[in-house]
Formats: structure tokens, sequence, C-alpha cells
């Protein structure tokens, strides 16, 4: 039975070595939660082997009908997502932003 909410932290630089323990984290919280938040409060750099596991995650989560939401997003984080366009992508709302 699926209990309510997994928060996931994401890493202070995401580059492709936490990739793999990222992906175990999410994988598990969208295996046992009813939802999933990802706390992207941390993020100093993110590389594109973490866009890909939240992108993944995502459509995984909709797959599922279950809610993904991305929270406490830095500067980084969101400079990283628009670049990339990429915003809709994870499910991140960017005020004013065309992502």
């Amino acid at each position: 039975m699926a209990d309510a909410t997994e928060t996931v932290r994401l890493p202070d630089n995401g580059t492709t070595v936490s990739a793999e323990e990222l992906r175990v984290q999410l994988v598990l919280a969208l295996d046992t939660h009813d939802a999933v938040t990802v706390d992207a409060g941390e993020v100093e750099s993110i590389g594109q082997a973490v866009l890909q596991l939240l992108v993944a995650a995502r459509a995984e989560a909709q797959a599922a009908e279950k809610p993904f939401t991305i929270i406490n997003p830095t500067p980084a984080f969101v400079e990283r997502v628009t670049r990339c366009r990429l915003a809709d992508a994870v499910g991140f709302e960017i005020e004013g932003a065309d992502a």
C-alpha cells in the first residue's frame, strides 16, 4: 500500500555520478508513494543525466496518475531548466518564462 508523499532532494551538484543514486530514490518514491515531491532547494548545478531523470520520473508519475511536484527551486535550477526548455517536461511552472 502506498504512503502519501515522498520528498526527494536533488543534490547540490547533479552530475552523472550522482544520477544513479537519484534514479534509485525516484524509482522507490514512485513505487511506494501516492505523490512525489522533488526539492530543488540546494541545486547549484544540474547536468543532463539529472534532467533526463526528472523528465522520465515525471512521465512515469503522469502514467501512474500520481502528482509530481518540484519545490524550492534555486536560481541555478530555474535557469538550467529554462535554458534547456524542459520546464513543461519536468512539470515545473516558471512564471513569465517561455519554457
